[in-house]
C-alpha cells in the first residue's frame, strides 16, 4: 500500500514523537520536543494532528504495535510451547526492546485517571499480552507438552505483571537484575508443567 505525502508527513510525526513521548510522559512531552525531533514548524505538526492529545493517542498505537509485533513474531519462532515461552522473555530480557520503557506502563501510569482514550488502550494491550502468555501454555496442553494443571489464565496474569514489574525496576536501578531473577522464576515455574 502506497501511503499519500501526507499519511506519510503524519507517520514521520508520530515515529519521531511516539519514543519521546513514551520516555517523557504525555505531560511532560512539549510541543517544542516534538518540533525539535520532526524540524518541522508548529504548522506543519497541526497541519497533520489537531492536538498534542492526538499524537499521543497515535504515539501509543504505534509504539503498541511496534512492541506486539516484535513479541509476536518471537513467539511465532518457536516450535514448542517451551520455545514459544523462552523465545517471548528473551524479548523482555533484551534491554534494547525497551530503552525508554514499557509503553503500556508509561503510558498506564499516566493516563490511568486521566486519559479515558489511553487507559482503554492500555487495557487492550495488556490483555492483549495475558493472552499471549495464556496462548503459549494452552498450546502446551493441547499438544501435551504440559500437564492439564497449568492454569492459563492464571499463568498469564502471573507472568505479565511479574515482568512489568521487572520492567520497572530495571529502569529506576538502570540494571537488568531483577528482570534475570523474574524470567528465571517464570521459566520454573513452568518447566514445573512440562511433561
Amino acid at each position: 500500500m502506497i501511503m499519500s505525502k501526507a499519511e506519510r508527513t503524519k507517520q514521520f510525526i508520530i515515529e519521531k514523537s511516539a519514543p519521546i513521548i513514551n520516555k517523557k510522559g504525555m505531560a511532560g512531552t512539549s510541543l517544542s520536543d516534538i518540533m525539535e525531533a520532526t524540524k518541522l514548524a508548529k504548522g506543519g505538526i497541526y497541519g497533520n494532528f489537531e492536538s498534542k492529545e492526538e499524537i499521543c493517542k497515535e504515539s501509543f498505537l504505534y509504539l503498541r504495535s511496534q512492541l506486539a509485533d516484535k513479541l509476536n513474531n518471537a513467539v511465532l519462532q518457536g516450535k514448542t510451547a517451551k520455545e514459544k515461552l523462552f523465545n517471548l522473555l528473551a524479548v523482555y530480557d533484551n534491554q534494547n526492546n525497551m530503552s525508554d520503557g514499557c509503553p503500556i506502563l508509561n503510558f498506564g501510569v499516566e493516563a490511568d485517571d486521566t486519559n479515558p482514550f489511553i487507559k482503554e488502550q492500555v487495557r487492550n494491550a495488556i490483555l492483549s499480552a495475558q493472552k499471549r502468555f495464556s496462548d503459549i501454555a494452552a498450546f502446551g496442553i493441547e499438544k501435551k507438552e504440559l500437564t492439564a494443571e497449568i492454569n492459563p489464565e492464571k499463568f498469564s496474569i502471573h507472568a505479565f505483571t511479574m515482568i512489568e514489574g521487572a520492567i520497572l525496576c530495571r529502569k529506576v536501578f538502570d540494571n537488568n537484575h531483577q528482570m534475570k531473577i523474574v524470567l528465571e522464576n517464570i521459566k520454573n515455574e513452568f518447566e514445573r508443567y512440562v511433561i
